[in-house]
C-alpha cells in the first residue's frame, strides 16, 4: 500500500540553511513512555538582594573589587575569563598532527539588574531597552579593538545550562579569531548573497511570515520563530526584519522593538511548564575589523534543554554525539505550543488570582 509522507508522523532530516548541518526529526518517538532522568526543580524563591552574591550591588567580587551601587545594568570584566587580553603571541605544530595557536581576547559580564530575583521576562520592556542600549555601547567599543575579530553577546541562564550564578546576567566574549560556528554561518551566507544579491536570512524570513506555521510573534522590527531545522524542543530564533549585520546599527525604535520581542518570548517559555525556563542564548552578527560582511544579517538564538515538563530535558547523547542531532516532537508542534502561551507572565497571573 503507497503512503504518503507526513512531515509531522514520518522521520526525516531537515536542513540547517545556516550551517549546511542536518537535523534527524522523529516526531512517531513522541509516543514512547518516558522513564529516563527526570531533573529536580530548583525553587525560584530569591530575594531581592543576596549579601553573599558577588553580583548584587555594593558586594565584593572574587578579584576584591566592590560592584558600585547601581540601579540599572552593571558592566565589569569577568574575574575568571577564558580568555586573556595578555596571553603571548605563539603556536606549535608537530607534523600538522599536534596544532595549537595563542588565542587572546576579552570576557565581560553584564548584570541586567541590580535585583538578584529579576530574569528577562519579569522586567519591564524599558528595563530590557537599558540592557539593549548596554549590549550595543559595549560591542561599539569592543569593536574600536582593532585585534578583535568578533564579539559574542550571550546568556546562560538556569543551573541546568551551567550558569554558575542565579543573579541574572549575561556575557561578551571578543576574541582575535572567527569562531567556529560564526564561519560556518558565514560562509552559507556569503554563498547565498552571491548567487542571489540577498540576505539568506531575509529570504527566509519572508517565507516563514508567509507560511505562518512557525512564527510565535512578530512586530515592525522583529520576527520570533522556530526555525525549520531546530534542534532543540523549543529552540527559537529572533530575525531583524531590516537587513543588517550588527547590533551597532539598530536605531531606537529596532532596540526597543527587540526588548519587546526578549520580553514576550521568555515570559511565554516560563509559562510552558511555569517555571524559569533555562536556556542559553546568543545573538550572531558580523565579525569585526577582517572588512566588511554584506551577507551577514543579525539573529539571536535560544537553546533551551527543557522537553516535557519543567523536570525533563533533553540530552544530547549517543546518535547526537556520533552522527547528527535528533529531536522527537516538530518544529511546528513547539511553535503552536509557544504561540499558544500567554504574554502576562504566570507569577503575576497567580497574584492577581
Amino acid at each position: 500500500m503507497n503512503q504518503t509522507f507526513e512531515l509531522d508522523s514520518n522521520p526525516h532530516t531537515r536542513l540547517n540553511i545556516l550551517t549546511g548541518e542536518w537535523v534527524l526529526v522523529s516526531p512517531h518517538r513522541t509516543k514512547r513512555p518516558w522513564q529516563g532522568k527526570v531533573e529536580d526543580v530548583t525553587p525560584d524563591n530569591r530575594p531581592e538582594y543576596d549579601p553573599k552574591c558577588y553580583l548584587c550591588p555594593g558586594n565584593g567580587r572574587a578579584d576584591g573589587d566592590t560592584n558600585p551601587e547601581y540601579t540599572e545594568s552593571f558592566v565589569f570584566n569577568n574575574d575568571f575569563a577564558a580568555l586573556l587580553e595578555d596571553t603571548p603571541a605563539g603556536s606549535m605544530n608537530e607534523d600538522d598532527l599536534l596544532v595549537a595557536n595563542n588565542q587572546k581576547g576579552l570576557c565581560k559580564v553584564i548584570s541586567f539588574s541590580p535585583k538578584h530575583n529579576l530574569t528577562l521576562p519579569e522586567m519591564t520592556v524599558e528595563a530590557i531597552t537599558a540592557v539593549v542600549n548596554v549590549w550595543q555601547k559595549e560591542f561599539n567599543s569592543l569593536a574600536e579593538i582593532e585585534w578583535i575579530k568578533y564579539i559574542q553577546i550571550f546568556e546562560n541562564k538556569g543551573e541546568i545550562m551551567g550558569c554558575s550564578n542565579p543573579h541574572p546576567h549575561g556575557q561578551i566574549w571578543s576574541q582575535g579569531d572567527i569562531p567556529l560556528e560564526i564561519a560556518k554561518e558565514t560562509e552559507r551566507q556569503k554563498t547565498y548573497y552571491a548567487i542571489h544579491r540577498r540576505s539568506l536570512l531575509a529570504d527566509y524570513l519572508k517565507l516563514e511570515l508567509k507560511k505562518n506555521e512557525r512564527i510565535i510573534f512578530e512586530n515592525d522590527h522583529f520576527a520570533v520563530l522556530v526555525p525549520f531545522w531546530a534542534v532543540w524542543p523549543y529552540e527559537t530564533m529572533i530575525i531583524s526584519k531590516r537587513h543588517v549585520n550588527s547590533i551597532k546599527l539598530f536605531n531606537e525604535a529596532e532596540k526597543k522593538s527587540l526588548a519587546e520581542a526578549i520580553k514576550i518570548l521568555t515570559t511565554k517559555y516560563d509559562n510552558l511548564f511555569e517555571t524559569s525556563f533555562p536556556y542559553s542564548a546568543g545573538m550572531h552578527q558580523a565579525p569585526v575589523n577582517n572588512g566588511y560582511y554584506p551577507e551577514w544579517h543579525w539573529h539571536m538564538h535560544f537553546y533551551p534543554p527543557l522537553l516535557r515538563s519543567a523536570t525533563v530535558k533533553k540530552f544530547m547523547v549517543g546518535y547526537e554525539m556520533l552522527a547528527n542531532p535528533q529531536r522527537d516532537i516538530t518544529p511546528e508542534f513547539a511553535a503552536t505550543r509557544l504561540k499558544e502561551m500567554s504574554v502576562q507572565h504566570y507569577k503575576t497571573s497567580k497574584a492577581e488570582d
